[in-house]
């Protein structure tokens, strides 16, 4: 969504009595459950600014990046992963070549850390790869897993 919007959007609820709110719908999911997310966006902190202090300590206490060797045995089970690279792998991400979304969701599902395919790269501050809607700041926009 475009920041002007979201910006709306957070100050509606920070002013009327909203309930909690979340940047992505496995964050609300897995609060409504009591779990930790499952897609391990908490590596990602800044989608984690306006989640509730009890979400934020469940999935820090999950909060574990994988070693480059534990993405290939996973990768490795999968039909398609014959051709998975891993390109880098930060606290935040993993970023990963040769798989398409749905085994890429398995790795993530699977070790509840965020994997990006590197040839959809996300975007700092921006929720994901929305193009739009964002001031460009004049260096590149594209998210690196050591920031």
């Amino acid at each position: 969504m475009p920041e002007t919007l979201e910006k709306r959007v957070l100050e509606a609820f920070r002013t009327g009595n909203g309930g909690p709110l979340f940047r992505k719908t496995s964050c609300a999911v897995s609060f409504v459950h009591g779990e930790p997310d499952y897609n391990g966006h908490y590596g990602i902190r800044e989608l984690c600014d306006i989640c509730p202090t009890q979400q934020l300590d469940r999935c820090a206490v999950a909060h574990r990046v994988p070693s480059a060797e534990e993405l290939r045995e996973i990768a490795a089970r999968l039909p398609e992963g014959e051709d998975f690279q891993v390109v880098e792998v930060s606290e935040r991400a993993a970023v990963v070549a040769g798989l398409e979304e749905q085994p890429r969701y398995f790795l993530q599902h699977s070790l509840g850390f965020q994997i990006h395919d590197v040839r959809h790269p996300h975007r700092h501050r921006r929720h994901g790869r929305a193009d739009i809607g964002w001031p460009d700041t004049g260096s590149s926009s594209v998210e690196s897993p050591h920031e």
